[in-house]
C-alpha cells in the first residue's frame, strides 16, 4: 500500500464515522420531536434504514431549523435543572443561617434585634 492508499482510507473512515454521528443526531432528534406522531417517526426510520443516505440529506434539508431549535430547548431544560439542583445543594440549612447569625451576634457586629430577624428568617424559610 502506497502513503495515498492510507491517506485515502483515513479519509473514508472519518467520513464514515461523521455520517455515523449525523444519523445519531437524527434518530435524537426524531425520538426528542414531541409534535411529530408516532407514523411519521416509523416512516423516517423505515427510509433511513433503507436509503440512509438520501434520506439523511432530505432530513437535514426539511428539519434541520427544528432540529436547531429543538437541540437548543433541550441544552436550556437541561441549565435550567443543573441551576435547580445546584441551588438546592448548596443553599445553606436554617440551622447553618442560623448559627452563622449567632457567631456575628457574639462578635458584635449586629445586634441582639438583628439576630432574632435573621433566626426568624432563617426558620421561616
Amino acid at each position: 500500500m502506497t502513503v495515498w492508499d492510507y491517506f485515502w482510507w483515513i479519509i473514508g473512515v472519518f467520513l464514515f464515522i461523521a455520517y455515523l454521528f449525523v444519523l445519531i443526531q437524527i434518530f435524537t432528534d426524531l425520538f426528542r420531536d414531541r409534535e411529530l406522531s408516532g407514523g411519521w417517526k416509523a416512516l423516517w426510520i423505515i427510509f433511513l434504514i433503507v436509503f440512509p443516505l438520501i434520506t439523511g440529506l432530505i432530513y437535514l434539508i426539511a428539519r434541520g431549523q427544528g432540529m436547531a431549535a429543538r437541540q437548543a430547548a433541550a441544552v436550556v431544560q437541561a441549565k435550567d435543572e443543573a441551576d435547580t439542583y445546584i441551588r438546592q445543594t448548596a443553599a445553606k440549612s436554617p440551622a447553618d443561617q442560623i448559627a452563622t447569625a449567632k457567631s456575628l451576634l457574639d462578635s458584635g457586629t449586629i445586634s441582639q434585634e438583628e439576630f432574632d430577624r435573621l433566626k426568624a428568617r432563617a426558620l421561616a424559610g
